[in-house]
């Protein structure tokens, strides 16, 4: 046996690990003889048994396969064997299909594309785990071409009788979105129905996706707030932290202020006013009420609804999710009267017993909450002591709560406390503790001269990072003293000041050498014989010194010259000397200024009879302020609250208003359940839909309101037994439209507005309304027979791949339309023109939005000649389509012709030389090609977004060739969809650097529009953009390895036609525009 064969034997039938990958278990015995195998087939052993016909073995397989996901290992090489069993009719089997496809979908979009009808179908089957596994995949296909599809998918999930369909639906709405944010109106229709629906299981799913999609449509909220208040309780816990955070804002915007009453005593005027006031109609009584306005305040009474949110949230303190916990503590924060918030305290101490990264959110948002409600969390403080094993960010965030909590009941306590925190290891934490004790004796003036000495005593420590923070706490706390209080007692100071004096020569810190040096200058008056000699030490040392050290010195120099001249002028002297040509310009720089003001020339400077007033003027007191004060402006328990910055995404809560908004918009008018209501025999054997209409319209005729309840009734029924088809549907329009007509004869001005609300609801009710809108533009763009048998011809082969059930259906007028087709939804210049139009769909589209359609024909390059390859000969050309390979590389299609006298054998690709980045896919090896044979074969070539060539070499039998092959930059982009108003937005983005423009001369045959498309497609492989300005072309493209947005648009005016290409990479465009420009100029 040859050591090929025994290296391939071993591959082949080594058992596959239990991860579904051999390549590990080779990997993991370096004695074997198939570590150093090259020819191994990844994950071969799982496609065998994915492509076997047997449902235990492709259980099995994709058992493993779904472990390799859970593990976050690379499964995508696999996407092809598993697509293929989507239509196995094992559940099982199914199910682990769609959790995979779900996970790759986006990637291998070509792929999931071709199994479009399979899911179509799947959305029709009688398990509702299979219809939500399918609505969930085909909402992972992030191709804006399958919109149309994606939103009749999620039409009809949304009327599905199962809950967890409905909430998968919700979950698709927002990628919907983010795929085609056109869509948004239709969207909003459909989530509105969700919004409504009563159970537990959907409401948290459609509040996300009303915060994902339209945040600020509060109105939708309004008939649904008290069905959310009630449902909170029930809600599963993620559902409940988006419902809770949703009625915050909405309580925010829709309720008073339940503090408003203290901030009104507190600025000494009434906030509301006498309800009396109104009913007097006499301007002279009003004057005499005024006084009685602020004697007899209205006292505040709160809103039912109010109550109701805050009553049911409540019990959820007790919920095991912290972030629930979270969500209600800021509900009651910021909505609640101050005298409840406090219940929301024991619950947050007990999340402090979780784990360190949830302390570390509830005591960033406990430290915020100390800021101005002390007395709420008093009662825990020792919950807040640090611990031993706290790492440092916890420590410091209990330090600051402690130092928010302290009074003048608990300060003795709190600084025993601090007291041993002093003498921790952790330098850091030391000196916080130093800090904090600093801030507590600004805030409580009984203990400040107690801490003072505290501090005082701490210069002493052995330490020297403590002495330092020591030294510039007490130089913070001297300045604070009032003036009156350092006239009674200026001994005090001269000790301390005379205490650090003498520490100049230890302390090295240089924050604490400055601070230093600044007191003895500040009070040089109260140490007139010490301040001098500390002067003249540091001159010594002045150029070893640290900048800010440097910088006191040259201000302790000018005041020692200013108040002590005799002594210190000379000393003074030599510091500014020495600072004039030290290397830090700003010590240059104070040197020069100081100089002018205190040693002035001949010339004098102006400033200097002042510079007494100047330098020694009474100083501000530093202000020692919690660093939370200032993120009360952001929302508890958000990203951006504990980052103290404003992040992507998050929205401001709304100010209180000041007036009460009408409480009748959360009103939900339901008809008695007992009364008696005639039944009707559907005269379409349909449903009506109209609770839609019911819900924007309360006022209506009588007639109409007895249809409405007969229909209603039918409706509800027909709901509970879940029939829910397109056809049924567009009965009900046509229902609507007659129930509208007899209203017209008795109510004429009323019959106008609803016959208005009608027709949109009509719109959002009928599934087919997009493909019948597409359908009537597509017919009057191309005017002609041929177009309508090409219609005909593309609607039968749409059978091929979509099930026409779900697009085709009754229009109002009663004849068949089918909805969709290949043609115009699986091709991207289409589906750049989809949604309904304003009137229905019968408006005419203008004329220049039409797409042209262009075949450009692809140029030939040679890569090898005939001679030169002794008679084998090889042309290339780009195919402009995606790679089979894969899609970051450029499909290539070489043509193979053998001109020798004899045939050529073995002809495949040797080595390989390409620059980092790039990648190159050979094409099969050819066995044998006949004398005067031709063939085809494609090979892929990922450029890296780069004109670099790839140097190959063919070997043909014992021959070999080198041979480069290079893309222009057209070839190295492809088409992408988008409309009109995103290609606007993201021209508006790429300008300055990345825009580059060009003006070309144009004749009247080269400047024609299909001219001007074919050489742009020429050119690049790009994809024409439908504008609503005939005079405007748009092209856009993505480059094939990074993905970067290509736009190119060409303005034609007056013989001339200005050509714009905006990208990100500067160079890619430059070199499309002169392609762009070669191009137009020889037509």
């Amino acid at each position: 046996m040859s050591g090929n064969g025994f290296q391939q034997s071993y591959a082949n039938e080594k058992p596959p690990s239990s991860t579904g990958s051999a390549e590990a278990d080779i990997n993991t015995d370096p004695a074997s003889s198939g570590f150093f195998t090259t020819d191994f087939k990844k994950h071969e052993d799982l496609k065998q048994m994915l492509d076997s016909n047997k449902d235990a073995l492709k259980l099995e397989a994709m058992k493993r396969v779904v472990g390799m996901v859970a593990k976050g290992k690379d499964a995508s090489e696999l996407f092809p064997a598993v697509v293929k069993n989507v239509v196995s009719k094992n559940l099982e089997i199914k199910k682990l299909v769609y959790v995979y496809l779900t996970r790759y979908a986006e990637e291998q979009q070509d792929l999931a594309l071709l199994s479009i009808s399979t899911f179509q179908r799947a959305l029709k089957d009688p398990n509702q785990l299979i219809r939500a596994s399918a609505l969930r995949v085909l909402s992972s296909v992030r191709v804006i071409v399958i919109a149309p599809i994606m939103m009749l998918a999620i039409k009809e999930a949304v009327m599905d009788m199962s809950p967890y369909v409905r909430k998968t639906a919700a979950h698709a709405i927002p990628k919907l979105y983010g795929l085609d944010p056109e869509t948004k109106d239709q969207l909003i229709e459909v989530l509105e129905r969700l919004l409504g629906d009563k159970t537990t299981l959907v409401a948290g799913s459609a509040i996300q996706a009303f915060e994902e999609i339209c945040p600020e449509r509060i109105d939708l909220i309004h008939k649904n707030y008290r069905k959310l208040c009630n449902l909170l309780v029930d809600v599963e816990e993620w559902g409940q932290v988006v419902i809770i955070n949703t009625l915050t804002r909405y309580a925010r915007t829709q309720f008073i202020n339940p503090n408003s009453g203290e901030m009104a005593e507190e600025e000494e005027r009434p906030f509301y006013e006498s309800s009396g006031k109104e009913d007097e109609g006499e301007e002279e009584e009003e004057g005499k009420g005024e006084g009685d306005q602020e004697t007899k305040k209205a006292p505040y009474i709160m809103d039912p609804d109010h109550r109701l949110l805050l009553r049911q949230a409540k019990p959820l303190l007790n919920s095991r999710n912290s972030a629930v916990v979270m969500a209600v503590a800021q509900l009651y924060h910021h909505c609640a009267p101050k005298a409840e918030v406090g219940t929301v305290a024991k619950s947050l101490i007990r999340l402090l017993r979780s784990h360190q990264e949830l302390q570390y959110v509830v005591l960033s948002n406990v430290a915020t909450m100390t800021t101005k409600r002390k007395g709420m969390f008093e009662p825990y403080l020792k919950s807040f002591y640090v611990r031993s094993s706290d790492p440092l960010h916890i420590k410091l965030l209990k330090l600051e709560i402690l130092t928010n909590l302290a009074t003048e009941t608990n300060i003795s306590t709190i600084l025993r406390e601090f007291q041993t925190y002093v003498t921790s290891s952790d330098k850091d934490f030391a000196a916080a503790t130093i800090q904090a004790i600093g801030r507590c004796a600004s805030t409580i003036s009984e203990v400040t001269d107690t801490c003072l000495n505290g501090l005082v005593h701490l210069m002493s420590n052995r330490d020297e990072a403590v002495v330092a923070e020591s030294v510039v706490v007490i130089k913070k706390l001297l300045q604070m003293r009032p003036q009156a209080q350092q006239k009674k007692r200026p001994s005090e100071h001269k000790a301390i000041i005379c205490h650090m004096a003498r520490m100049v020569d230890k302390i090295t810190v240089p924050m604490a050498r400055a601070s230093i040096l600044w007191l003895i200058g500040e009070y040089s008056e109260r140490v007139p014989k010490i301040a001098p000699d500390v002067l003249r030490k540091l001159a010594k040392s002045f150029v070893n010194e640290e900048d800010i050290v440097k910088l006191q010195v040259l201000n302790l120099a000018t005041k020692l010259c200013i108040t002590n001249p005799k002594q210190c002028k000379l000393l003074c002297q030599y510091v500014l000397s020495l600072a004039k040509y030290d290397q830090n310009y700003d010590i240059r720089d104070r040197s020069r200024f100081l100089r002018q003001m205190v040693l002035p020339g001949d010339n004098g400077c102006v400033f200097s009879k002042y510079a007494k007033k100047i330098f020694l003027a009474p100083k501000p007191a530093p202000v020692l302020a919690s660093k939370f004060k200032d993120r009360d402006h952001f929302q508890l328990g958000t990203l951006s609250h504990v980052l103290n910055m404003r992040t992507t995404g998050y929205q401001e809560l709304p100010e209180w208003p000041e007036e009460a908004p009408d409480t009748a918009v959360r009103n939900v008018e339901l008809p008695p359940i007992w009364e008696d209501k005639p039944t009707k025999p559907s005269k379409t054997g349909a449903k009506k839909k109209h609770d839609l209409k019911s819900f924007y319209s309360e006022s209506e005729s009588s007639e109409e309101d007895d249809s409405s309840e007969d229909d209603s009734s039918e409706d509800d029924d027909d709901e509970e037994k879940g029939s829910g088809d397109s056809d049924a549907e567009s009965g009900s329009s046509k229902a609507a439209k007659s129930s509208e007509e007899e209203s017209e004869e008795e109510e004429e001005d009323s019959s106008e507005e609803e016959e208005e609300e009608e027709e949109d609801s009509s719109e959002v009710d009928s599934e087919v309304e997009i493909a019948v809108a597409r359908k009537k533009d597509t017919k009057k763009e191309v005017a002609g027979k041929a177009a309508k048998g090409g219609t005909k011809a593309a609607k039968a082969s749409a059978d091929l791949l979509l099930d026409l059930d779900d697009f085709g259906s009754m229009d109002t007028s009663g004849t068949s339309s089918a909805a969709v087709t290949p043609g115009n939804l699986l091709t991207p210049t289409a589906a750049l023109d989809l949604g309904p139009s304003p009137g229905g769909g019968d408006s005419k589209p203008a004329a220049s939005s039409a797409v042209l359609s262009i075949n450009v024909t692809p140029k030939s390059y040679d890569l090898l000649h005939r001679i030169s390859g002794n008679g084998l000969s090889i042309t290339y050309k780009f195919t402009r389509t995606i790679s089979v390979f894969s899609p970051n590389m450029a499909s290539i299609e070489l043509t193979l012709t053998n001109n020798s006298e004899g045939p050529l054998n073995n002809i495949k690709l040797g080595d390989i030389k390409v620059q980092p980045g790039m990648e190159v896919q050979p094409f099969p090896e050819i066995a044998t090609l006949a004398v005067n044979a031709t063939t085809s074969v494609l090979m892929g070539v990922n450029f890296n977004d780069t004109t670099q060539p790839a140097s190959l070499e063919v070997c043909a039998g014992e021959q070999k060739f080198k041979v480069n092959i290079s893309a222009s930059v057209g070839e190295l982009l492809q088409p992408h969809t988008m409309s009109e108003g995103d290609f606007a937005n993201q021209q508006k983005k790429l300008g300055g650097m990345n825009e580059n423009s060009a003006t070309i001369a144009v004749d009247d045959e080269s400047g024609t529009d299909r001219a001007i498309c074919t050489s742009v497609l020429t050119a690049g492989n790009l994809l024409q953009v439908p504008s609503s300005d005939e005079k405007v072309f748009k092209f856009a493209a993505k480059t094939l390895a990074s993905g970067t947005l290509v736009l190119v648009s060409v303005k034609v005016t007056d013989k001339k036609a200005r050509v714009t290409v905006n990208s990100d990479k500067m160079v890619i465009g430059t070199m499309l525009l002169k392609d762009i420009q070669k191009v137009m100029e020889k037509k």
